[in-house]
């Protein structure tokens, strides 16, 4: 199917149309010119020449391995200076009462929260390992996508003074997470397969056909709200959020409405640039003056699960799990070999496969805002360079 007919199709109604092309090789394609080189020594993978995408997927991925390898290589030495903990409160004046979440650090200055964010991984309600320029390439996708979808909601941002760190309003955080799904995959305990797959046919409200398979297309994009909770967040449907109090109806309605825009733009976003955006989650806050804002993070490789578009049918007729640009791989592979959800100990994951990750974080970056990556410089310590952010920008808000 041409990708003509693919966006057109998109535009009559908010879901994904398949189409199907040559499979991609394992670790991801992205264009690059045959000059491409990285030089940890200034810090930065050099630009590409940016030019407006081919309305063809697969052209628009062609591989340069050569630029891969670097990427590997790079991740490889950084191994050892990740971010996995921030202490502002202790160097930057003015802070106070530090919040660890999964992957942020959260810390209060008056009106207004410092959002740091690590490279920290989580799955599985647990930290798995440290990622690479994780933290960096989240807060720069979710200013992106902040920047791209303002006329379909306001977001708290107030600015971002530093790769990994956001500035944000304060505002009342609603305890619901609206995750919106287009198709019935996942590995997790809340994952829409794992609920389909023993035997659930009414979830969050929605009701679910007979005879789907992993990793099905839905007939339409649904959402399956669950609340906010430290250790596991538990599935709900639209009315106990009301019954329990969570939000009003008025609320619910208006932020779940921008929910269901915000992953229609997301997914034809992703498919233009020859991806499938196939779920992700959204929160949001109430801002002093009644407002609604999107919070957090938008359209991340943490918070979505993004596939190859071009490959996606053909493994999907054969039985094969999709690309994906997302930690999904990472989360099967601690399927595989241990509990992660109840043993004590897990196993330490494979370096090739956290410089995998990094790698494919990079590529989704790139891919989605179609310009380079820039590794922050590294002449001073992560911490020591975000304190300095952090102090500057505060002093002149």
């Amino acid at each position: 199917m041409a990708a003509s007919t693919v966006k057109s199709s998109i535009a009559r109604q908010p879901t994904i149309v398949l189409f199907k092309a040559s499979p991609l090789r394992f670790g991801g394609r992205i264009p690059m010119s045959q000059n491409r080189t990285l030089d940890a020594r200034q810090s930065v993978i050099a630009p590409k020449a940016v030019s407006p995408r081919s309305s063809s997927s697969r052209q628009a991925l062609q591989e340069d391995a050569a630029y891969r390898e670097e990427v590997l290589r790079l991740a490889q030495s950084s191994l050892s200076n990740c971010l996995t903990e921030t202490q502002l409160d202790f160097s930057v004046p003015g802070l106070s009462s530090k919040s660890r979440g999964k992957v942020r650090d959260v810390y209060e200055a008056g009106e207004y929260l410092v959002l740091v964010t690590t490279d920290r991984q989580s799955a599985f309600d647990r930290i798995l390992a440290s990622i690479p320029f994780k933290g960096q390439v989240l807060n720069q996708t979710s200013q992106w996508w902040f920047n791209k979808t303002q006329d379909i909601t306001p977001n708290a941002v107030v600015c971002t003074p530093d790769p990994n760190v956001t500035i944000a309003r304060k505002c009342t955080v609603f305890p619901v997470e609206f995750v919106v799904r287009g198709f019935v995959t996942g590995s997790t305990d809340t994952s829409l397969w794992t609920v389909y797959n023993k035997g659930i046919r009414n979830y969050c409200g929605n009701i679910l056909s007979e005879g789907m398979v992993k990793n099905q297309k839905l007939p339409t994009n649904i959402l399956t709200p669950t609340t906010k909770a430290i250790d596991h967040d538990v599935p709900v449907t639209p009315k106990e959020i009301i019954e329990l109090g969570l939000m009003t109806q008025e609320e619910f309605e208006e932020a779940s409405s921008k929910a269901l825009r915000l992953f229609a733009f997301g997914q034809k976003v992703a498919l233009d640039h020859g991806l499938v955006l196939v779920d992700t989650k959204y929160e949001f806050g109430k801002a002093s003056d009644g407002s609604i804002l999107l919070i957090d993070e938008v359209h991340t490789p943490d918070s979505s699960r993004y596939w190859i578009a071009d490959s996606y049918e053909e493994r999907f007729a054969n039985g094969l799990e999709p690309e994906n640009v997302d930690k999904e791989f990472l989360r099967l592979w601690f399927r595989d070999h241990c509990n992660p959800y109840e043993d004590k100990v897990l196993p330490d994951a494979p370096e090739e496969l956290i410089c995998e990750l990094s790698w494919r974080y990079i590529f989704l970056y790139e891919t989605i805002t179609n310009s380079r990556f820039l590794i922050a410089s590294s002449e001073e310590t992560i911490h020591d360079r975000i304190t300095r952010n952090v102090a500057r920008a505060l002093s002149s808000l």
